[in-house]
């Protein structure tokens, strides 16, 4: 039985290797021969950023460069010469298996007794062996290093390795800014019940405000909390300053990209992106975005669900986000997938198939609305902006309010602290 494991997980794994392989060397091939290139254009902007850090300037010389300088110093090989231009889609390659490999160890942990060493293999799969996972890492997208974090992250907070946890939140919020929502759930989870040892441990008195605070503030929540605020804090103090701030964190709140945007907000940052109209109302709609998005993935779902099930509250709170973020591209989908493995094997999508069938072709059915009224638009050049964009950008929105709304369900029926749904469990009984 070992060995034949052991044989399976090799096969997944090498799979995986050779998927990515595959991609990556049709993409050369398609970028050399193709007008329509495979490379996706952030991967441009940072190997030009790299270039830039190469000569002593910063990566903040290239324009559009709005991400954290460490990741222009990460890819500076492709400085080097043409042939290690694309030494970055590898690095975003082995990100992706090693997140793999962390998702098996999660899913194998003492959290999950009920799952088998085979089931979680399948489970870890959806994200392997994804080919919208392969191809987004190997067009030079960086996701997959941010997979790594954010299932480090899980899985140190798992192992109750706090310290580890906090550097793990906190340089996830530098690399890219949404994870601190993440933040919220763990602090929540963190509570004595969870945190408490074998060892019995004298009660702490919750009356009054202070006994109140005293019981919140335990041990693990200050560990987790201060370590991520210094990681935070002394990465971004210590690499280039204020214009980081600015380019990595403080644009957000107006950036008005529309091109490849499936936000239901797309027509609006089109419209508001004309100077003449920018300029003829004090009032921008768009920075306003942000606040249906945090209050739902920052606040309502962690504080509902983070203490029944934090995995798959996690899921939750990222799919919400970029549901209701102002920009929403292919590659934010691979920060929800990373963590599918985890909510779907208690999923009402998998206990019904039917329901689990109906929810991925809807899905797939409006996103693919949307890129045939983008292609016409981009490569045709016809004026698809209404009614086409703008209704198949409401239809998508719509499907994943829907989507969302069966998921929070679920982790709501969910038993605390326990993998099994009670519906799931008392058919089983």
């Amino acid at each position: 039985m070992d060995t034949k494991f052991r044989s399976t997980t090799f096969s997944i794994f090498s799979s995986a290797i050779l998927l990515r392989a595959g991609f990556f060397f049709y993409g050369l091939f398609q970028d050399a021969h193709s007008p329509i290139k495979y490379t996706d254009i952030d991967y441009y902007v940072f190997t030009d950023a790299s270039r830039f850090v190469s000569q002593g300037q910063s990566p903040y010389q290239r324009d559009t460069y709005r991400y954290t300088p460490i990741l222009a110093y990460l890819l500076l090989p492709t400085t080097w010469s043409p042939t290690w231009f694309h030494f970055g889609k590898i690095i975003f390659s082995i990100g992706d298996i090693i997140a793999g490999w962390l998702i098996f160890r999660i899913l194998r942990s003492s959290s999950s007794p009920e799952m088998t060493q085979e089931q979680a293999l399948t489970y870890t799969s959806l994200w392997l062996l994804n080919p919208m996972v392969a191809a987004i890492s190997t067009r030079g997208s960086s996701e997959g290093l941010l997979g790594v974090m954010i299932m480090g992250l899980l899985f140190a907070c798992i192992q109750k390795r706090f310290l580890l946890a906090g550097m793990l939140l906190g340089l996830a919020v530098h690399f890219k800014i949404y994870p601190f929502i993440y933040g919220v759930s763990i602090i929540w989870w963190l509570d004595e019940e969870r945190i408490s040892s074998s060892k019995k441990t004298l009660p702490v008195s919750s009356s009054g405000l202070y006994g109140r605070i005293s019981k919140f503030l335990n041990p693990a929540r200050m560990k987790l909390g201060l370590t991520s605020l210094i990681t935070f804090f002394g990465l971004n103090a210590m690499i280039y300053g204020y214009p980081f701030i600015q380019h990595t964190y403080l644009h957000h709140l107006t950036r008005l990209d529309h091109r490849h945007n499936f936000s239901v907000y797309n027509i609006l940052l089109y419209l508001n992106s004309s100077p003449a109209i920018r300029g003829s109302s004090p009032w921008h709609l768009e920075t306003l975005a942000f606040i249906p998005q945090l209050l739902l993935s920052g606040f309502f779902i962690p504080l509902m669900l983070a203490k029944r099930d934090l995995a798959s509250t996690m899921l939750a709170q990222t799919f919400a986000f970029v549901a209701f973020n102002k920009v929403c591209t292919s590659q934010y989908f691979l920060w929800y997938i990373v963590l599918l493995p985890f909510y779907l094997p208690k999923s009402s999508f998998l206990l019904k198939p039917r329901l689990g069938i109906f929810a991925a072709g809807l899905w797939v059915l409006t996103q693919a609305l949307w890129l045939h009224q983008g292609y016409q638009l981009e490569f045709l050049g016809k004026s698809t902006f209404v009614p086409g964009l703008w209704g198949s950008s409401i239809l998508f929105f719509l499907t994943n309010v829907w989507i969302l709304g069966v998921i929070v369900e679920d982790i709501r029926l969910e038993k605390k602290d326990g993998p099994v749904r009670e519906s799931a469990k008392s058919k089983r009984e």
